[in-house]
């Protein structure tokens, strides 16, 4: 494999991590302040079509994220009446949602535009691809290098520059103090005179705003329409990836690139020939497809008992009187 191949595969991990990214950052304010999000899958779905949906018909990409944004808020809106609201149990809540966002936007898509559940293809109202490079006027396929760190769309950037800004706003503000106390020890926070209800909700509206540039991202981003399915279970691996970084943002970022590597792979080498090295064995390209979710398995087993999440995480608030 030349330098030019790796550079490629590095290009793409950064890529397929993005939504995961997001994912996986929504789910950790969602969990930090108590609130299980499973919903995120079905946020992620519903942002995607929306935008791309809006994209279509405005013309316009502003519009598109504004939607899928907006999508996601009504989502994390049901969910936060009925598991903070309504005490009701956090984990149906969210996979209701993802039952709800699964079927809804088949439905809308097929009556709205009659393609089977699929959006029409975005000739404007795309997310530009190489801000950076098409600023500049750079060639990136001439430069490789400056492809792979300049060549992105500007939500790859916003992707990661909110890692660091997850760091600061949770351990270094006032308002991280008390959303990761809502997470440990509601009550507390509750004796202290600060609303755990508004606290949680305010967690659940910034995992929808990630939610929805996950999901745009994808409709608009990595692809140029809204297709059937096409989070395909990324939301559940996110999941994975926040258990595996033990709910701390920085190990989130390795553990979505880690999972953006392996979906690289799989899409650069849909078999993998071994013969070359001395093994007479080719990898079905069916493998390499499931490999970001033999890892999701492989973590949540190994994992699951030992990464120990919030304490009040789950578990609805009750406002002693």
């Amino acid at each position: 494999m030349d330098l030019i191949a790796i550079l490629q595969i590095l290009e793409s991990t950064i890529r397929m991590s993005t939504p995961l990214l997001f994912a996986c950052l929504a789910g950790l304010y969602s969990e930090r302040a108590g609130v299980f999000d499973i919903g995120l899958e079905g946020k992620m779905l519903a942002a995607a079509f929306a935008g791309a949906a809006a994209a279509a018909v405005t013309g316009s990409a502003l519009a598109g994220v504004l939607a899928g944004i907006g999508a996601a808020l009504i989502l994390a809106a049901v969910h936060g009446l009925a598991s903070i609201t309504f005490r009701g149990n956090q984990l149906i809540s969210g996979v209701a949602i993802n039952f709800f966002a699964s079927g809804l936007t088949i439905v809308l898509g097929a009556a709205w535009f009659g393609q089977g559940g699929q959006t029409p293809a975005l000739s404007e109202g795309r997310l530009a691809q190489t801000p950076i490079l098409d600023l500049f006027g750079i060639d990136g396929h001439a430069h490789p290098v400056l492809e792979l760190f300049l060549g992105h769309g500007i939500l790859v950037y916003v992707a990661l520059l909110a890692v660091p800004f997850t760091w600061w706003l949770l351990y270094r503000t006032r308002f991280g103090l008390r959303l990761r106390a809502v997470g440990e020890n509601p009550a507390a926070v509750d004796t202290a005179g600060v609303s755990v209800v508004r606290l949680r909700y305010a967690a659940v509206g910034i995992t929808a705003v990630l939610c929805g540039l996950a999901g745009v991202y994808m409709s608009m981003g990595l692809n140029t329409s809204f297709q059937r399915e096409m989070t395909a279970g990324r939301g559940y691996i996110a999941l994975a990836a926040l258990i595996f970084a033990k709910w701390k943002p920085v190990p989130a970022l390795w553990a979505c690139l880690l999972f953006g590597f392996l979906d690289a792979i799989s899409i650069r080498f849909q078999n993998i020939d071994l013969n070359g090295i001395g093994i007479p064995v080719v990898i079905p390209g069916q493998f390499t497809n499931a490999l970001p979710f033999i890892l999701t398995v492989i973590i949540l087993a190994g994992f699951v008992g030992k990464a120990i999440p919030p304490r009040a995480g789950g578990e609805p608030y009750v406002k002693e009187r």
